[in-house]
């Protein structure tokens, strides 16, 4: 595929989206550096990766990127590709709707301020962003990251450049309990994996929005399936949709978060926390991304 030119947004925060696609150091599906990323990814079922590189000395910032694929180019993995890199480049949610809504509030109107540009940097794709949801349960991110590795160089499809991609539901699917609780999944988790992969891959449940799918009913979907709780949906939401409402009052860090921001001595129950997140409606996603910054800040680039 010939390289291509996408314009980035003022204040776009490229540290922010590398950091995101940074995580694991062994770099088996994506490699990261100073300004430039290379992710492995499926597009219409063949292996491709998607390279992209930078230039903040143009006015705007703009993103060049290109395809090396594994086979022919389809319809169907073009517009593929489109929303992969809407995705990775966390351009999915427009992040001034929140900061005007949030601009005279007294907790997080500093916090918008303070970090000017800041996104939601979301995962390739819905499955991607489900799966590493549940994987992430309960653990810490080290843990969740080799995980994530196993189940990718399990059941991913490796490029002729030797980059990984993230496997899609059917050949996830395809593995069994013991493939994955033999490499340091838990029973419960592998349970919880491959039981999403089969509803995924058999089309009982479709991740794909529609008029007769909307979120609310992708949401329900998600959670009858057993192993997948509110957090594990929401943070789904949040990575795989960008969904702008995505309530995160179950997450430690946002709870730590509001706990500083408030000047408080312990953190936020439960249902405190929902309910102080529940002022910034229809807005929670961007009310989440800002409190985790807050955590971590950087200056933007």
């Amino acid at each position: 595929m010939t390289a291509q030119t996408l314009a980035l947004p003022p204040h776009y925060r490229l540290q922010d989206v590398l950091a995101f696609h940074r995580r694991d150091s062994e770099s088996v599906a994506e490699q990261v550096a100073t300004q430039s990323l290379r992710k492995g990814i499926l597009l219409d079922g063949a292996a491709a990766v998607l390279s992209i590189s930078f230039d903040h000395a143009s006015t705007p910032a703009s993103a060049h990127y290109s395809v090396d694929l594994d086979g022919d180019a389809s319809d169907t993995a073009l517009t593929q590709l489109d929303e992969v890199l809407y995705n990775i480049l966390g351009l999915r949610l427009d992040p001034q709707a929140f900061c005007d809504f949030a601009a005279d509030d007294g907790l997080f109107g500093p916090l918008t301020r303070a970090q000017p540009g800041l996104r939601v940097v979301q995962s390739a794709t819905l499955f991607e962003a489900l799966t590493w949801a549940i994987i992430g349960q309960q653990i810490n991110l080290s843990f969740a990251i080799a995980l994530r590795r196993t189940l990718i160089q399990l059941a991913g499809r490796q490029h002729s450049s030797g980059l990984w991609c993230y496997p899609d539901a059917a050949a996830v699917a395809a593995l069994d309990a013991e493939a994955l609780t033999s490499r340091k999944f838990s029973r419960a988790k592998a349970d919880t994996v491959l039981r999403l992969a089969h509803l995924v891959s058999d089309g009982s449940l479709s991740l794909q929005l529609s008029a007769h799918n909307d979120i609310a009913q992708v949401s329900a979907a998600l959670l009858a399936v057993k192993g997948i709780g509110p957090w594990t949906v929401n943070y789904g939401l949040l990575r795989g949709y960008g969904y702008a409402d995505c309530s995160l009052h179950g997450d430690v860090a946002i709870r730590t978060a509001l706990q500083r921001l408030l000047g408080e001595d312990s953190k936020p129950d439960l249902a405190r926390t929902e309910q102080l997140l529940a002022r910034y409606r229809p807005h929670r996603t961007m009310a989440a991304a800002h409190l985790w910054a807050s955590l971590h800040p950087r200056s933007a680039d």
